[in-house]
């Protein structure tokens, strides 16, 4: 693990009086967690580097009696500064580094999640539609961690989807036809252009966020949609969400 490499920042827990505890995702080795000694108080070595969503290029040295390897030195690459003055992009940004670390063990390299990450780390901090920019990243991040579950047909019959609502259960493989789904209540009821969407959504380059348009329905059905597949695979809240809810019940005027 001795020598440099690129890495972007996923969390920092301050640890004892001075240090910091640093989650970071590499490009060669996945996500990995570092000790940065006295990181709260030495500016020279450090500086303001070290806070979530920095990219980095990293020297680390291994730790001979085990456990986290050091951070030696640090070059801030990309501080995100623009995510430190925008709430909603803070929250999005937080929420798509902490699927991350649900979805990966440390230690497995994962060059494509990083590049994903790094994009959509800049779409995060735009103006544009941050609906979107989440349904891609959960999108995304699914499939890439060959979880995402059957979409463009039926996940226990294999039937293909014509027109109308279907209902999607990540618990049954995905979307499902009329005849299976028949008397089941469970997951959430989608409209198949949504699901065409999604399927061609798919087909986009993942580090492309700019540009692509989608109707209200299918935002807010493929929203509903992949929130459901994130709690069924994760099979627990995540703490971004939370916050996320609680900066749109703010948004639109309702009290906690």
């Amino acid at each position: 693990m001795d020598g440099p490499c690129e890495a972007i920042v996923l969390r920092c827990t301050d640890y004892g009086e001075a240090d910091r505890i640093v989650t970071l995702l590499t490009r060669d080795q996945g996500i990995c967690g570092a000790f940065a000694r006295n990181a709260r108080n030495s500016r020279r070595r450090f500086g303001g580097a070290l806070h979530p969503f920095s990219r980095l290029r990293i020297t680390w040295q291994s730790n001979r009696r085990g456990g986290l390897p050091q951070l030696a030195e640090v070059e801030l690459l990309d501080g995100s500064h623009a995510l430190m003055a925008d709430l909603d992009g803070l929250a999005l940004a937080a929420y798509g580094c902490e699927l991350i670390t649900a979805l990966w063990p440390e230690g497995q390299a994962i060059p494509d999640v990083f590049d994903l990450l790094q994009a959509f780390l800049a779409a995060a901090c735009s103006a544009q539609e941050r609906g979107i920019v989440r349904l891609l990243m959960e999108l995304r991040l699914l499939d890439a961690a060959g979880l995402l579950p059957h979409i463009g047909h039926c996940g226990e019959c294999w039937a293909p989807l014509t027109v109308g609502d279907y209902r999607f259960d990540a618990r049954r493989g995905g979307t499902l036809c009329a005849l299976c789904s028949h008397g089941h209540h469970g997951g959430v009821v989608v409209d198949a252009r949504t699901l065409g969407s999604l399927v061609r959504l798919l087909q986009v380059d993942p580090v492309v966020f700019d540009g692509i348009r989608l109707s209200p329905l299918t935002v807010r059905q493929a929203g509903q949609l992949l929130q459901h597949c994130v709690e069924e695979t994760v099979g627990r809240p995540l703490k971004s969400e939370a916050f996320i809810a609680r900066l749109n019940r703010a948004h639109s005027g309702v009290l906690p």
